[in-house]
């Protein structure tokens, strides 16, 4: 900058500029600060201030522009500096003051050559005469910049004036570096004379470091704000790097990494810490700093105690290095091979820990030049996890690191196909050239089969199926020359992907049928009994057939094949009323390893299994803790309303609500659900009935029989037969009836009695008779519901039979069969009472009392005419015929005859004609 001095106030050390002081962006106010000291020393007495902060935070230009701003308030200016290469001259720093403030013409003495111990006081007593004679021209500014490199002789001259100048127009202005460790003979305070004001320059705001980038304020000046901390040196160092679509938090320079890393030169042991501070980022704890630095814990523990001080690292549990961008510095001016060895030892230490996989992949992306075996496991899981938390490009580069090891050829295969899936959510084409590639590299057809199968297990459904399953077919096709038991197993599991992820019917089961005999492998024959067991459970003809299969699946340890999502919902819809299949199926589902999908938690397949026997077998509350607290970890996963398995628990649950009275619940529960996206056979099918339950037991009858139809045509679509999976069609008969679709409710009521007929279960068989007790009439209306107890009373449907026999006992009282009634009725209460059904309790609790009421004989007749009887009678009397009164009374002619019946025998007469006379005497002689 071009300087001159001013002729009446000679400054030396810092000169005086032509123009106005240049501006600082962001400093204004501790510019206001320091000026508004000015007065002070212009008054005649003395000030000081001590200016501190961080490296290059700009203390230096704070201090340069303080003095222009002096010099032109009619100061004399003198700026000393300290140095680190001059910090062991004695005297140096106060020679500069000195010599400035004698200027050229008459040259100081030489305050150094008094330094010694003979001419101690003649030294200090030299400086103090030099400051004084100077104010005596008028008013002085002292700077001293970097004041914790000065060397002790100069920090004494500057103790010795402190009390010598309070009445003197002095104003002295220091600068530091922020927690450097103080002198040993002085501290800083001691050398600013009078009581100082004490500033620490902090990080610029957002609008100052816009201005120093050259950027609007906006995101990006933010941004670069928050990489640098708003530090005024880093920022400019940072201005030429960013370039356009650069992320400030991955940017950083050589230069300032050298600059820092010498700095730390002069504190024992901070090099080291500093690199490994740089390698571990967010890692950064105590002991893995001080492990990889290789420094003794408690060399360690001083050195980063003095870098928090110097606010090179964070003051928390993580002394992480302050911003990202010295991070990215000190990295860059590392040499690579240095840096990738560090970053591999800081994985292998992350992992000893027990650390995130997350963590360890992401210090070993950074060692492609050296071989780490043992990564390949935690790359792979991380990248599992970053496609679980919707990051693709994240998973595909650590695939892509994996790949890089030496592996073998199952290895590679597995590896290969999980870029594939990776890459198929970002680019089709990558992924479909990365399942040749694995195709190609097939070797071991066990391996091979093994991980094409993992890979179907691990997808939800959707487009990712249809990548694993064109996968899996290629591969059965490369290892189809090994004979059906090679590839067997894996085209089981092959079509029931494609099955359950088909918005249409599923594949011709026939196609398989002709590779059957060969099978002798029990593996094989038991994937044969898979679909088998699919086939018997989607034809609808066979209970016992499709039970039989099942038990064979469940005849080996390996549950597999009950991990895929479709064949898991079926078997438990099949298998849920055989207590014996149950606990074999939980104790197949319930292994060490993680679930294939990973959004399904660990034991959720199980703990679901359990909770769909428990709401079948009609214990309603322990089925609800079930799915509840299996719903909560669903939650924590994002996979509640996304993956199958979470869809079907969330509809178990409201299915279960529906039946213990939770309404408010269910249908908070069925507002967080996507109908859209649940686009799965069974998923979204599922979800449509228990909202259709929900609907009718609500008063939204319409609704829910349209949810509940439409439910049945997505399983006719899908050709599903089996009536056990949903019983949507008693629920629709019942909502038929209470819209007055009699027709409609006699023809589902119906289809439902055929459809269970032929499967032969008892829960179906008996919850289709009591939906035709419900749309028949008279004897046979009771003939079904008698059936239907006596089916269910040998099944564990306890539910299903607490509805029969409310049906039953309300019929019965309809009938006039009071005391009948009243006997079925208790049973229904307490028996759905146990269950925990509320709704239904309450019903057959209020049909009890009115079975009870209508028993009691009427208090106005004295031949004991039960309520309904006298009823009955006097409408009769009163003319009207017996189909007018059944349809007046919601009864059937047949009920209407039985209570006239009763009515005639005790009043004594012969018939109807009779009946008016019989009941005014009955009334007049009550």
């Amino acid at each position: 900058m071009d300087t001159e001095v001013n002729p009446e106030h000679p400054v030396s050390g810092a000169s005086v500029p032509k123009r106005p002081a240049p501006r600082l962006p962001g400093r204004e106010p501790e510019l206001s600060r320091l000026t508004s000291l000015f007065p002070v020393a212009l008054g005649g007495s003395a000030a000081s201030a001590v200016l501190v902060g961080e490296f290059g935070m700009g203390k230096s230009a704070t201090l340069h522009t303080t003095a222009a701003l002096a010099a032109d308030a009619g100061f004399t200016v003198a700026i000393a500096t300290g140095s680190r290469l001059e910090s062991h001259l004695a005297g140096g720093l106060a020679r500069q003051l000195a010599d400035a403030l004698a200027g050229p013409a008459s040259p100081s003495p030489n305050i150094a050559d008094l330094c010694g111990p003979a001419g101690e006081s003649e030294a200090l007593e030299l400086f103090f005469r030099i400051v004084r004679e100077a104010t005596e021209q008028g008013p002085l500014f002292l700077g001293i910049d970097n004041v914790h490199l000065a060397d002790a002789w100069s920090m004494r001259c500057l103790a010795y004036i402190r009390h010598r100048v309070l009445d003197l127009p002095v104003l002295i202005i220091l600068t530091s570096l922020i927690g450097h460790p103080p002198h040993r003979e002085v501290a800083l305070l001691e050398m600013a004379g009078c009581t100082p004001a004490t500033i620490t320059l902090n990080g610029l705001g957002d609008a100052a470091a816009a201005e120093i980038l050259g950027l609007a304020p906006g995101e990006l000046s933010s941004a670069c704000r928050e990489a640098t901390g708003g530090n005024p040196y880093l920022l400019h160092a940072l201005r030429p790097r960013l370039l356009p679509g650069a992320d400030p938090h991955e940017l950083g320079s050589s230069l300032i990494g050298q600059v820092l890393h010498t700095r730390m030169q002069e504190f024992p042991h901070a090099p080291e810490i500093l690199h490994a501070a740089a390698i571990l980022g967010e890692d950064a704890g105590f002991d893995l700093l001080a492990q990889l630095a290789g420094v003794d814990e408690l060399d360690a523990l001083q050195a980063i105690d003095t870098m928090v001080r110097l606010h090179v690292l964070h003051n928390s549990n993580r002394p992480a290095l302050t911003y990202s961008f010295v991070r990215n510095s000190v990295l860059k001016d590392m040499p690579q091979t240095t840096r990738a060895v560090n970053h591999a030892r800081a994985a292998k230490l992350l992992s000893e820990t027990g650390a995130p996989a997350e963590r360890v992949a992401a210090h070993l992306l950074e060692t492609t030049s050296i071989r780490i075996p043992w990564g390949v496991d935690v790359l792979r899981l991380s990248a599992r996890n970053a496609v679980f938390s919707g990051q693709p490009e994240l998973a595909a580069k650590h695939l892509r690191r994996a790949l890089e090891e030496r592996l073998t050829s199952g290895r590679r295969v597995a590896v290969l196909l999980q870029l594939a899936h990776a890459e198929f959510q970002v680019d089709p084409q990558a992924a479909a050239k990365r399942v040749r590639e694995a195709v190609d590299n097939v070797g071991n057809r066990d391996t091979a089969a093994f991980i094409a199968t993992a890979m179907l297990l691990s997808l939800c459904g959707g487009q990712d199926a249809r990548l694993g399953i064109s996968a899996a077919g290629q591969i059965a096709a490369r290892l189809d020359a090994g004979g059906p038991d090679a590839v067997w197993p894996l085209l089981c599991v092959t079509y029931l992907a494609e099955a359950g992820s088909r918005l249409g019917p599923p594949p011709e089961f026939r196609d398989f049928e002709e590779q059957w005999a060969p099978l002798t492998d029990p593996a094989a024959q038991r994937s044969r009994s898979a679909l088998l067991a699919l086939d018997a459970v989607r034809s609808g003809e066979s209970a016992q057939d499709a039970v039989g299969h099942f038990a064979d699946v469940l005849s080996g340890d390996d549950g597999q094949l009950f991990e895929q999502h479709y064949f898991f919902t079926l078997a438990t819809a099949v298998l849920a009323d055989e207590p014996a299949h149950v606990d074999r199926l939980c104790r197949v589902l319930d292994v060490e390893r993680e679930p294939w999908d990973v959004h399904v938690p660990h034991g959720a397949l199980p703990t679901l299994a359990r909770g769909i026997a428990l709401q079948a077998s009609g214990d309603l509350q322990r089925a609800s803790v079930h799915f509840e607290s299996l719903l909560r970890r669903f939650d924590e996963r994002g996979g509640t309303t996304t993956c199958p398995v979470g869809v079907l628990c969330a509809a178990k649950l409201v299915e279960c609500w529906v039946d213990l009275g939770r309404f408010e619940a269910a249908t908070s529960l069925l507002d967080r659900m996507d109908f859209v996206a649940s686009q799965g056979l069974f998923t979204h099918t599922y979800l449509l009935y228990a909202r259709g339950r929900l609907r009718v037991a609500t008063g939204y009858t319409r609704f829910g029989f349209e949810d509940l139809l439409s439910c049945g045509r997505r399983l006719a679509h899908h050709g599903m037969r089996f009536p056990g999976f949903v019983p949507w069609r008693a629920h629709a008969a019942r909502a038929a009836l209470a819209l007055g679709q009699a027709d409609d409710a006699a023809r589902l009521a119906e289809e439902d009695s055929n459809a269970s007929a032929r499967w032969g279960a008892a829960r179906p068989l008996g919850t289709a008779l009591t939906t035709l007790g419900l749309v028949r009439e008279d004897d046979e209306a009771e003939r079904a519901l008698q059936k239907a107890i006596a089916t269910l009373g040998s099944s564990p449907a306890r539910l299903q039979l607490a509805t029969a026999l409310t049906e039953l006992g309300t019929l019965q009282a309809r009938h006039g069969q009071s005391e009948k009634a009243i006997e079925t009725l208790r049973q229904a209460v307490e028996l759905s009472e146990h269950c925990g059904a509320r709704p239904l309790a309450r019903r057959a609790a209020e049909e009890l009392r009115s079975a009870r009421r209508a028993l009691t004989p009427a208090k106005d007749n004295e031949h004991g005419l039960t309520r309904q009887e006298n009823r009955i009678a006097v409408m009769a009397a009163q003319g009207l015929t017996n189909r007018e009164i059944a349809t007046s009374l919601h009864l059937t002619r047949r009920t209407v005859e039985l209570h006239l019946s009763g009515a005639y025998r005790k009043l004594g007469i012969p018939g109807r004609a009779e009946l008016g006379g019989a009941l005014a005497k009955s009334q007049r002689g009550g």
